[in-house]
């Protein structure tokens, strides 16, 4: 069995790839190739690499090609083939936030949840929890008046007495003191 000769390395590249391979933030495939590419340097046979490193012998062979052909930049990940994404986080991030963040009133919600807003999209609860986390966007949190969907509320916080408003807040006096955000109508 043939044994292939040490990968000869580009002038600087070995500084760069051991900080590629040990770097926490870098891709953990982009780290794995940067240690083959390392190790086959170093003269270490493919099928040991493969053992090291977790892939097939093949694999290790692929990538040092790939890295004789292009360098460093080469061990990057190619585009990958296939229809791209139809979702648009834009309509995501548009529809969470229209009318203040507040969904339609036929839902019976004060805000929106990620599934609810799924169902209403037609698109996974799983894509748009992504897009949430992505953007930071926390539809609970939204600063605005919640108006409550309970048809009894009128009863339950008793017959209003008066209200009284004192700065940003709204009092609603009666059996039982309730204060809120005044709404900016």
């Amino acid at each position: 069995m043939s044994r292939a000769p040490a990968l000869v390395l580009r002038q600087g590249d070995r500084e760069r790839l051991a900080e590629l391979a040990r770097l926490p933030s870098v891709p953990s495939g982009l780290a794995k190739r940067a240690r083959m590419v390392l190790l086959a340097s170093d003269g270490v046979p493919n099928a040991q690499i493969a053992r090291a490193v977790g892939v097939s012998r093949p694999t290790v062979i692929g990538w040092r090609d790939r890295y004789q052909q292009g360098g460093i930049a080469a061990l990057d990940d190619e585009p990958r083939s296939g229809q791209p994404a139809e979702i648009s986080e834009a309509d995501v991030v548009v529809a969470t936030l229209a009318d203040d963040g507040r969904p339609p009133e036929r839902l019976g919600i004060t805000h929106w949840s990620a599934r609810f807003l799924a169902a209403e999209l037609g698109i996974s609860f799983a894509s748009v929890a992504r897009i949430w986390r992505k953007w930071k966007i926390q539809p609970h949190r939204i600063e605005t008046f919640k108006f409550s969907t309970d048809p009894e509320l009128e009863a339950k916080i008793g017959c209003s007495q008066g209200t009284a408003e004192t700065g940003n807040r709204m009092i609603l006096m009666g059996e039982g003191a309730w204060s809120g955000p005044l709404l900016g109508l």
